[in-house]
């Protein structure tokens, strides 16, 4: 069956109201072709693939109103499990559906608040359902189509599974977790199994088990690698200009002088401790404008104070509406921990108010290097910058009239109450701070976000819930961007960019389709042999992604003092010295003792200090690569040594230095590595004289970098499962 779609009265009326871009078109007409001619399940559904908050609920609503023109007739909606996304989901239905529910062509309801005395006249209309993914909701579904309106289930059926990333990679942390849900899970189940005619679309930016999981083993020289199970078919949502990823924060933030690379700034670990509860012996509440133990958390809500009344002054000037802008700090799931924030955060509000009004000219002292520092990102986009002394005029203002609010946000009574008309965050107050948990990150809009202070516990990082806590993620103006700041300390930078990694490797492989070929997960056991690994069970913290033409290497870290690494460094010397080539050309390195040297470069870091490196990854990579791809040097890497070089360990814009390779002569070691590695791997070794001076401890060391070959399938390395 292929028949034609057809434009109808819903259709065209949402296109009217929001104007879709052809691509987006495109793809909602594609996602209901697969919809009415495949076969779709719970295990084979239609699988719509977005990034995070990149307009996938605008392009479900376009499918819905597709379905309602081409002879479906109720739409259930399933949404992750809690009040506030269940009832933002719904006012955004409601909203979208506006015209057609005061014209009696629909019904919308959240499942719980389903009356129960609808007549046929209402029955017979489109309808719409809001399930939460939540047992008595599930329970309640099935009651209303199999006990109280069972004409219900002879109708055409579209089931959308909204954030449907319940399977997704390392998702499952507990029993109790797992449990409920199977549970869930079943229930969908059943409801489906009753029910003739019904079409099964996930909605997801964290899809990779359902495409990952494991169906069969296949040997491949030394690995086995798990197959994927496919979704019926997949549908990419457009991205449009203007939306602000992992690519801005991650790629494009390390870029020098990009607009990106001012948005991140470091903050110490130590701090993340002091948030987590009251101890006068580190921290007295009465220090809060001055203690040096939360300087950066002062600093950090200080500049979005700064950096919305910029961005508000530059709407004024331009005789626009003045936006109101907001704040989160998230950095623990325990309540007394958001308490306690709030009472620090509520202290610095009270005794800066107290400033401005008694000693505007120290308030004025603490706004100017903020000021200097947003100045700089402003610059970037050549916009109207308003003058120091009218910033500093207006934040005594803001502060002397009470502009700013702080709320906490940890309950879901709470959230409910918080929520605007959309469903949204309520934005009450010009500039306004949030402090929370995890609710904060389970799809929440919060509009002009332009601070975010985030310090979750990187080892218990999970894919499905890093990206969701990203609410940084979504469309952005540039003129905000430009006074944006993201405060997070180095580890768990380090983290989410490795989940960026991993995140990129697979989504580039579906859109090339070659995740029908496979994904390779590899970890080491016990007797340190590369085996498969469950791509469900794997920590997201504990990931290496491999993809064509990638870089890995140890950045943050720390050699041992000159004395204690001599010797490591001296037998390194030798190994290269035996093979490396005088014209300085790439030369082919055996395996066992490109092994040997990376194990000895190991042994010259200092754990205790600076980052530490996961040379377990970096060997499994490398040993992999050399020996499973179709190259004639099988066994082997082609190595790159450079010497003398004085590379600085930390930058000047105080984040690590993470490209040794990439000098500014006429074929940097990167460039040519690039070139190389077809079929084989390259290993770049630079011998650095680690000067004092440039923040090392006096002694020569080697830098490794490792350069994966042009052909490498995408493969996932974990050095964590959870059980």
């Amino acid at each position: 069956m292929n028949e034609q779609l057809i434009r109808g009265l819903f259709y065209k009326g949402l296109l009217k109201k929001n104007d879709y871009s052809p691509e987006t078109e495109k793809c909602i007409f594609n996602t209901l072709k697969g919809l009415k001619n495949k076969k779709t399940t719970a295990n084979k559904p239609g699988m719509l693939l977005g990034k995070i908050q990149s307009g996938k609920t605008k392009t479900f609503i376009g499918i819905t109103g597709l379905a309602f023109d081409n002879n479906y007739d109720i739409v259930i909606v399933l949404t992750k499990g809690t009040k506030a996304l269940t009832r933002q989901t719904y006012e955004r239905l409601k909203e979208e559906f506006s015209s057609f529910q005061a014209h009696d062509k629909i019904q919308i309801y959240d499942i719980m608040n389903l009356p129960g005395n609808l007549i046929q006249y209402e029955l017979n209309q489109k309808l719409i359902f809001v399930v939460k993914k939540e047992i008595h909701n599930l329970k309640r579904l099935h009651k209303a189509f199999f006990d109280q309106y069972p004409l219900l289930q002879d109708r055409k059926i579209l089931l959308i599974d909204d954030e449907a990333d319940f399977a997704s990679v390392g998702f499952l942390k507990t029993k109790k977790e797992a449990h409920e849900i199977r549970v869930i899970a079943g229930e969908i189940d059943q409801f489906r199994k009753k029910v003739d005619d019904i079409s099964f679309l996930q909605v997801t930016a964290t899809p990779y088990s359902l495409y990952l999981q494991p169906e069969q083993l296949k040997i491949n020289g030394s690995i086995q690698e798990f197959q994927p199970v496919k979704p019926s078919f997949t549908e990419l949502v457009p991205v449009s200009d203007g939306y602000i990823g992992g690519e801005y924060y991650f790629e494009e933030g390390i870029r020098k002088r990009s607009l990106a690379s001012y948005l991140y700034e470091a903050i110490p670990s130590h701090e993340l401790d002091i948030l987590k509860k009251p101890d006068r012996r580190r921290f007295k509440l009465e220090e809060a404008l001055t203690s040096k133990r939360i300087e950066s958390l002062r600093t950090a809500l200080l500049q979005f104070i700064v950096g919305g009344i910029i961005r508000r002054l530059q709407q004024r000037k331009m005789r626009k509406r003045e936006m109101k802008y907001s704040f989160i700090v998230h950095t623990e799931q325990a309540k007394a921990a958001h308490e306690w924030q709030e009472t620090i955060v509520a202290e610095m509000k009270r005794k800066l108010q107290q400033m401005a009004t008694e000693q505007p000219l120290f308030l004025y002292k603490l706004i100017k290097p903020l000021y200097a520092n947003l100045k700089k990102s402003l610059e970037r986009i050549k916009g109207e910058i308003p003058t120091l002394q009218d910033v500093q005029h207006e934040t005594c203002f803001y502060l002397k009239n009470d502009y700013v609010l702080v709320t906490k946000v940890n309950s879901e009574k709470e959230i409910s109450e918080l929520l605007d008309d959309k469903g949204q965050l309520k934005l009450r107050a010009p500039l306004n701070i949030f402090i929370g948990g995890q609710i904060l990150d389970r799809g929440i809009t919060v509009q002009n976000l332009i601070g975010f202070y985030y310090g979750r516990n990187p080892r218990t990082f999970q894919q499905d819930t890093i990206l969701q806590h990203s609410r940084m993620f979504g469309y952005r103006l540039k003129k905000d961007l430009a006074v944006t700041r993201f405060y997070t300390t180095l580890e768990i930078y380090q983290v989410m960019k490795k989940i960026h990694e991993f995140d990129t490797s697979l989504r580039e492989s579906f859109e090339k389709k070659s995740h029908e070929r496979g994904v390779v997960f590899i970890r080491r056991d016990e007797d340190e042999k590369l085996v498969p690994c469950n791509p469900n069970k794997i920590l997201l913290s504990k990931t290496v992604a491999l993809k064509p033409l990638k870089r890995l290497l140890p950045v943050g870290f720390q050699t041992g003092y000159k004395s204690n690494i001599a010797k490591h460094v001296k037998e390194i010397d030798q190994i290269i010295e035996r093979r490396k080539r005088e014209d300085g050309k790439p030369f082919l390195f055996p395996l066992p003792e490109a092994v040997k040297v990376i194990q000895k470069i190991k042994l010259t870091h200092d754990e205790k200090e600076g980052e530490s490196w996961d040379d377990a990854a970096f060997l499994s990579s490398l040993t992999y690569l050399s020996k499973n791809l179709n190259s004639k040097y099988s066994g082997n890497v082609l190595c790159i040594v450079r010497e003398n070089r004085n590379m600085s360990r930390i930058r000047s814009n105080h984040r690590y230095e993470d490209a040794p390779d990439t000098a500014s002569n006429e074929e940097s070691e990167l460039m040519l590595a690039k070139r190389i590695a077809i079929d084989t791997p390259v290993l770049i070794l630079l011998r650095q004289n680690g000067k004092e001076e440039n923040g090392w401890r006096g002694g020569p060391f080697w830098w490794p970098i490792l350069v994966t070959p042009k052909n490498t399938k995408t493969t996932i390395f974990t050095g964590g499962v959870s059980e």
